[in-house]
């Protein structure tokens, strides 16, 4: 790395440093409480001394989120023109000014109104972030982008504002404000989320019972997602300490008796454990293209068809030392245990195999990850 690079990369963590911290709470429909939630702990932070303040929150018009708005620090919002008509937006001016602690900012996938700083609420975030203002805000699944086809295909509706699924990668931290399908509609009947004349229309569209229990797993594996990734990034992988997450490898090769049984077999585990698997192929010389006979390249064709069709991945290597190869695949790929079947050693290279697989032992051992031998 030369000076100038050197310089840049440490304002980089200077700037990063200083940037915000960022908080969103996830919701699988409207009227879980997101907003509610988010004016608690603005309560709870205020109470301990916190300079938080609400740069936008939106009620809905529900009593109970509208009470708690009381003995909160309100940044105005600002007015605007457009088309004849007075709109509120937040006031990003404002809020840089007064520059608080902590701020709440609700609607995530809000489109700003022509002549706003940002297009998106989530780009307004996004400069508050790095004006190092911590931020507290929150959003429905159905507004996540990469899951918008699924929502469309169980709701029939297709959301038209939307957030990158990178605003969620940008989050310290994800939590998710759950109510069972039963709750959920009483609250709904109750008048606690829309007004009366919107209740009926609600339970025969969006708000169906089906619906619901969708958009909820939906939202649950979401935001187990952001938290695996979270543990991936900031925990080492193969510690030996914290929470073990389970991931499956096959070792495969062309010169395998029974590789689909090996297959099967781990697909079956990752499948117990809910997890997902690969299944490596390690390509030495002799069994380079050139070499190997049609029949063999076929069967492992066959094999590879299996795995994606067990919804697994194939992982192909070229190399000479499959042992430091399944070693390596194992770190890149945070493998949690290796299955193979028994090792065929050569007569000649009995002792030189014999040490290689010692070596190869002894780097699992180390790692963290468990070998199965199958028959």
């Amino acid at each position: 790395m030369n000076r100038e690079d050197s310089v840049q990369h440490f304002l980089d963590l200077i700037k990063k440093s200083r940037r915000g911290k960022f908080k969103i709470y996830i919701g699988m429909i409207a009227g879980v409480g997101k907003s509610y939630r988010m004016l608690q702990e603005a309560h709870e932070l205020l109470d301990n001394g916190v300079d938080i303040q609400i740069g936008y929150i939106e009620t809905h018009g529900r009593a109970g989120t509208e009470a708690l708005l009381e003995g909160l620090p309100i940044i105005p919002r600002r007015k605007i023109f457009y088309k004849g008509k007075e709109l509120e937006e937040m006031d990003m001016e404002g809020i840089i000014r007064i520059h608080p602690e902590i701020v709440i900012v609700d609607e995530l996938a809000h489109t700003n109104v022509e002549g706003s700083l940002n297009e998106k609420r989530w780009q307004d975030v996004m400069t508050l972030l790095e004006e190092g203002i911590n931020v507290i805000s929150a959003v429905n699944i159905q507004h996540i982008e990469s899951i918008n086809e699924e929502v469309q295909a169980i709701t029939r509706i297709e959301m038209k504002e939307r957030i990158p699924d990178s605003v969620l990668q940008e989050a310290d931290e994800v939590v998710n404000i759950d109510l069972t399908a039963e709750e959920l509609i009483n609250r709904l009947k109750s008048g606690k989320i829309y007004k009366p004349d919107k209740i009926q229309r609600a339970l025969h569209n969006f708000f169906k019972t089906e619906n619901i229990l969708q958009l909820r797993e939906l939202a649950l594996k979401e935001v187990a997602l952001r938290v695996e990734k979270k543990v991936q990034d900031e925990i080492p992988a193969n510690t030996g300490t914290g929470l073990r997450h389970e991931k499956f490898m096959a070792c495969i090769s062309s010169r395998e008796k029974n590789p689909k049984r090996i297959i099967r077999k781990v697909a079956r585990l990752a499948t117990r454990y809910n997890t997902s698997f690969i299944a490596l192929y390690v390509q030495t010389p002799r069994e380079s293209v050139e070499r190997i006979n049609l029949a063999s390249q076929r069967h492992l064709i066959n094999h590879f068809k299996l795995v994606t069709e067990l919804g697994g991945e194939v992982v192909q290597v070229q190399s000479k030392d499959i042992w430091g190869s399944i070693i390596d695949v194992c770190g890149k790929k945070q493998i949690s245990t290796v299955c193979m079947g028994t090792p065929r050693v050569h007569f000649p290279e009995v002792i030189y195999g014999a040490l290689k697989y010692r070596f190869f032992l002894k780097h699992l051992a180390q790692a963290n990850v468990d070998l199965i031998i199958l028959a």
